[in-house]
């Protein structure tokens, strides 16, 4: 089982325990938190297979999909926590940012069966779920300290003094490094979801053999942009390929995808880690949390790590389980929520309400 920090202590007789889910692109979970910090039971589908042949989530394929999988997914983490839906005393749900339609089946769901059973709904923001999500690990940080967030559809820099007081420090202008490490994939003829193979590739590659930009790295704000090195990696690889054209066929040599692929990823990767370290020097946090599923990233987490003890800083990641979108994480941040304010026990507001845009600096304590 995973734990949170001691303090995770509600103001009541005994653990409250909260139902969480979560469906805002194409993983539906499932997890049962108590406010003591526990995962007691959880459960994850990931729609990888479904969309691999469209190379990209389908919407709403995706949409589909989260209403077939709610159910079991909830029976089987009720079934390894013991437990049974009266056992539980709030419904948690992702209710932004992600895909409207895949907001929607979750939170339907969530919002019907909460009032089926009276119980208060506890709406969460999905990216709360993964700036908390270290917490869960067996050494979690305390606060305050500076969170870097890269996904697949978010890369920023906040600066975290306590549960729900956040701020922006900067941001990405373009595609989340995320979305660049997959759009940088399909380019090179990776299979769907490139992301992870072509991290994979990049292991045997050679980083320093393409002169690849790092796009803002020395500015003297902490924004960043990634467009331009993929199309950078685009140009490379067609003169590689000996094309005039993006539309045309491209072939490239397995050394040269190795060499492109642990290019790109050394570039993207030094401006992550400048701009992250640059957040911690601006916020004067010593402490430094990676989340996202880039946070999984294996040449990500050992330069931080290494570059992070040179300035003294301390840096903590989520159990790579938990990098992935999922619904303890999701449970989690309400257990949070809920240990340090009971009174939401009492809320049985049913008016369900998604936000597909939903900045995470909007977000109050």
């Amino acid at each position: 089982m995973s734990h949170a920090p001691q303090s995770l202590n509600p103001s009541c007789d005994k653990p409250l325990l909260v139902l969480g889910f979560e469906s805002s692109c194409d993983e539906t979970g499932v997890a049962i938190c108590s406010t003591e910090g526990k995962i007691l039971g959880q459960a994850l589908h990931s729609q990888i297979a479904m969309h691999k042949d469209y190379g990209g989530v389908v919407p709403e394929l995706a949409s589909r999909d989260h209403i077939r999988r709610l159910i079991p997914l909830m029976n089987t983490a009720l079934e390894q926590a013991q437990l049974s839906l009266k056992d539980m005393d709030a419904i948690a749900v992702t209710t932004g940012p992600g895909l409207p339609g895949a907001l929607m089946a979750g939170c339907a769901f969530a919002y019907s069966l909460a009032a089926g059973l009276g119980k208060p709904v506890i709406p969460v923001h999905h990216l709360e779920g993964h700036l908390l999500s270290p917490l869960l690990s067996a050494n979690p940080p305390s606060y305050p300290f500076t969170a870097l967030l890269v996904s697949g559809g978010h890369s920023q820099l906040m600066a975290v003094e306590g549960l729900g007081r956040y701020s922006l420090l900067g941001e990405t202008l373009d595609d989340a490094a995320g979305e660049a490490f997959d759009k940088t994939a399909k380019m090179i003829g990776l299979p769907y979801p490139g992301g992870p193979a072509l991290s994979k590739l990049a292991e045997q590659g050679d980083p320093k053999r393409f002169e690849l930009p790092r796009p803002m790295m020395h500015s003297k704000d902490l924004m960043m942009s990634f467009s331009g090195l993929k199309t950078s990696v685009l140009t490379t690889a067609m003169k590689l390929a000996g094309v005039s054209s993006p539309s045309e066929t491209m072939v490239l040599t397995e050394t040269d995808t190795c060499d492109l692929a642990a290019s790109f990823q050394a570039a993207i990767v030094d401006v992550l880690v400048n701009k992250s370290l640059k957040a911690c020097k601006q916020s004067g946090h010593q402490r430094l949390v990676v989340a996202g599923g880039v946070g999984a990233n294996k040449h990500l987490r050992e330069r931080l790590l290494a570059e992070a003890k040179r300035k003294k800083i301390e840096v903590f990641f989520p159990e790579l389980s938990l990098c992935t979108d999922n619904g303890a994480m999701i449970a989690f941040a309400a257990a949070l929520r809920l240990a340090e304010n009971p009174s939401l026990l009492n809320d049985a507001d049913y008016a369900m309400l998604t936000r597909p845009r939903y900045a995470l600096h909007e977000l109050q304590a």
